[in-house]
């Protein structure tokens, strides 16, 4: 293994396994309070609705979804940008195989603190 300051991908599309059945996912890095995790879904597959204690970002890479934030729907395709704060509820469904990339942000600091 060589050892460098920085992690990159040629294409990470290409990084993405789409499993035949189910959801894979692998974190591709874990930095400065920031998680990166690239995920493959299965046509069909779904994240249920559910929500994270942190602020994040969903960046759809490659395929079509139907995207569910908060109580607003959007068809979702390669390109699709969403940033999401921490609470909202949101889900996401795979009408076909489908690479999407996940930034888990740093928390936010309650209100008044850190001003």
């Amino acid at each position: 293994m060589i050892d460098r300051p920085y992690a990159s991908f040629e294409d990470l599309v290409a990084e993405a396994q789409i499993p035949a059945r189910g959801i894979h996912s692998q974190t591709l890095s874990r930095d400065g309070g920031v998680e990166v995790v690239l995920f493959a879904f299965a046509t069909g597959e779904a994240l249920t609705e559910h929500t994270s204690s942190r602020p994040a970002i969903v960046h759809l890479l490659e395929g079509e979804a139907e995207i569910t934030l908060g109580k607003d729907r959007h068809p979702g395709r390669a390109g699709f940008w969403a940033r999401m704060p921490a609470g909202l509820p949101h889900a996401i469904h795979a009408r076909t195989p489908l690479v999407m990339i996940l930034y888990l942000l740093p928390g936010e600091p309650p209100a008044g603190e850190g001003d």
